[in-house]
């Protein structure tokens, strides 16, 4: 049987599962994907009609009130071979044909082009459809009358002439098509001929937005995305809130389009637009969905979504030196090597960090360090605040190696401290005191005290002061050094950059 898995028709024996249908294909597991059981035409009759005259054909939109569905039910046949039966300047005549239209003798206003009832001579034997050729007011005798507008062809009502005809009015139709999508996780789904899969949400990245384009690069970096609001319009992942965007660029948001909030309560949300919105003052526009927009209109708040960005991210960072020209390379950008340049060394930073700049550029710096000269930490899950602080404040939150920046560091100190973010600090609310901190532990300075933010590492066992010097209650423990200490702590000096890496390297 044929099977099409993102755009690229596969054979696959009978009764094969999605799992093999999707084999090879981009795809975190776990994630949702979207099978197109089928595709059902649905033709209805729309409110537009169309005539067509001995001078050409014009379209009427009709509208709801009671005279128009009068208009549809009983006199719509009856246009068929009406005359043109007078032009002046303020209207176009067709008729005449009998109604049971009500006499009403008030004077009304009439808009260019809106169609209405009239009774000559107040009669309703005599019933016309006319059109307002320019804005007036006038006594029809059918009162308002108003059923429509001509929406189309407009120009035909300056060509026609008294004696021209009316050959036939039909109404328009309108084609759509309805899919039949089915959304899920269970890859042991039977497949049957003719399915389409998508097995990931495929977005262009906005060059005009490079912090915005890096964001959904940072929050989609392991290949997926989790969906945390699930609306009618849009899904979004707020994953990650505790950035500063600025403003960029701004568009019309289309079905598919990938926004960033940069802007108020929010802020740093990522939204995929399932409808039409217009521009938003606070959200840049970071990209477009160019494939599994089915996939988008269907993901339940809570579910992962497996994605893939055009371009991915250009981020050598973990890398050693030789590794990171190989890959830069393949992205069409040139490595400039500076730091430790030995093809071992491992890639600490790189400038320009932002994906869409280093594109743009064409080249990027990459600094490099011994290996030994990267130490090893882990951290704790059991205050997810104080974990995100310090992830942000390293840069771990968006790269495998992070930076710490000595800030007080002396011979036969129990600890080394490093500097901090007293704004971001505010938020670290006190932990359970501790009853001892051990040699390795890495804390940070809650708000309870002055220097909140503040990050140490305690170099001895104590019961008394935590890994920034702090009592207990102004204390919150985040991991532990797992590297070697003594190494670390060779030859510190104050404002030495220290690396750090969640990773094995």
């Amino acid at each position: 049987m044929k099977v099409t898995v993102n755009g690229v028709e596969k054979t696959l024996r009978s009764g094969a599962t999605l799992k093999s249908a999707i084999s090879g294909e981009p795809y975190v597991k776990g994630s949702l994907v979207a099978v197109h059981l089928s595709e059902e035409r649905v033709v209805t009759e729309t409110r537009d009609f169309q005539f067509e005259t001995d001078k050409g054909s014009f379209v009427m939109r009709l509208n709801e009130t009671p005279e128009a569905e009068m208009w549809r039910s009983k006199l719509l046949e009856r246009m068929t071979e009406a005359n043109t039966r007078w032009v002046t300047h303020e209207i176009v005549a067709f008729g005449s044909f009998p109604s049971d239209i009500e006499v009403d003798r008030g004077t009304y206003g009439y808009r260019m082009y809106d169609c209405f009832l009239a009774l000559g001579g107040f009669d309703n034997h005599t019933t016309y459809m006319m059109i307002a050729r320019d804005n007036h007011t006038g006594c029809y005798g059918a009162g308002h009358g108003v059923i429509g507008k001509v929406t189309v062809g407009r120009h035909i009502l300056d060509d026609l002439r008294e004696g021209d005809r009316i050959h036939s009015v039909r109404p328009l139709m309108s084609e759509t098509s309805k899919e039949n999508v089915k959304v899920t996780d269970d890859l042991s789904m039977k497949m049957e001929d003719g399915y389409r899969v998508e097995t990931n949400v495929r977005i262009k990245l906005d060059t005009d937005s490079p912090e915005s384009s890096e964001h959904v690069l940072i929050l989609t970096s392991e290949g997926t995305m989790g969906v945390t609001e699930s609306t009618g319009s849009f899904v979004s992942c707020s994953e990650d809130m505790d950035v500063n965007i600025p403003e960029e660029d701004r568009k019309v948001r289309e079905a598919g389009a990938v926004t960033v909030r940069w802007d108020g309560q929010g802020q740093g949300r990522m939204y995929i637009y399932k409808e039409r919105r217009q521009v938003m003052f606070s959200h840049n526009t970071a990209g477009q969905v160019v494939m599994g927009q089915a996939i988008v209109a269907n993901a339940p708040a809570g579910s992962t979504v497996t994605v893939v960005t055009d371009p991915p991210r250009a981020l050598s960072v973990g890398m050693t030196q030789a590794e990171g020209q190989r890959f830069l390379e393949a992205a069409g950008i040139k490595q400039v090597r500076t730091g430790d340049v030995s093809d071992d060394a491992i890639i600490a930073e790189q400038g320009p960090e932002h994906t869409v700049e280093a594109l743009k550029k064409g080249e990027v710096e990459t600094f490099g360090v011994p290996r030994d000269r990267i130490f090893r930490i882990q951290l704790s899950d059991k205050d997810q605040i104080s974990k995100h602080y310090f992830k942000k404040v390293t840069g771990l939150s968006h790269k495998p190696i992070g930076m710490l920046k000595v800030q007080f560091t002396f011979e036969g100190l129990p600890m080394v401290t490093f500097y901090g973010d007293e704004v971001r600090g505010k938020i670290l609310y006190p932990q359970e005191p501790f009853k001892k901190v051990k040699r390795g532990d890495i804390g940070v300075t809650n708000q309870a005290r002055p220097h909140h933010g503040l990050i140490g590492i305690r170099l001895e066992d104590s019961k008394d002061f935590g890994p920034t010097g702090e009592e207990p209650y102004g204390t919150n423990i985040v991991g532990k050094f797992v590297d070697d200490l003594d190494r670390l702590m060779k030859d510190l000096n104050e404002e030495d950059v220290v690396y750090i890496t969640e990773e094995e390297l």
